[in-house]
């Protein structure tokens, strides 16, 4: 059975272990201090948010979101991050995941859960296909 809650601070070193996991599938290297920033961001849950996915006791997914404004509507909610641990993948952790970010998303009267995945993502974007409409956007980015 797969639980979604929010990350509790026992929840630290899975936690990082399975982000930096993320990291690493986009090819990135991030500092120290960057989980150090966003782990603080995420337990005091106020503009950065964090759900983790559990199966059988285990901390084996997570998820990173935030709410903001939108210029012609109500606010949207950007899921920025979602990883699985390799060994637990097609057993629908991931799509609990996502469920867990709608429904919150919807309890604070966000209009849309949007987010971006790499085109060679395959595996992920088979989910995505079944649970989420490809509005064919493409994005563009500029490093500061």
């Amino acid at each position: 059975m797969i639980s979604v809650d929010r990350l509790e601070a026992s929840d630290r070193d899975a936690w990082e272990a399975l982000f930096r996991a993320y990291i690493d599938f986009y090819e990135r290297v991030e500092p120290p201090e960057m989980y150090e920033r966003s782990w603080r961001e995420f337990r005091a849950d106020t503009r950065m948010h964090a759900l983790g996915a559990r199966l059988d006791g285990r901390l084996v997914g997570i998820t990173h979101f935030f709410v903001h404004a939108n210029t012609s509507g109500p606010d949207v909610c950007y899921l920025q991050d979602l990883f699985t641990a390799p060994d637990v993948r097609g057993r629908g952790v991931a799509r609990a995941l996502i469920e867990a970010v709608t429904a919150w998303a919807r309890e604070r009267d966000c209009v849309r859960v949007y987010w971006n995945t790499h085109e060679s993502n395959a595996t992920a974007r088979r989910l995505y296909d079944q649970v989420a409409e490809n509005r064919g956007f493409i994005r563009y980015q500029i490093e500061l």
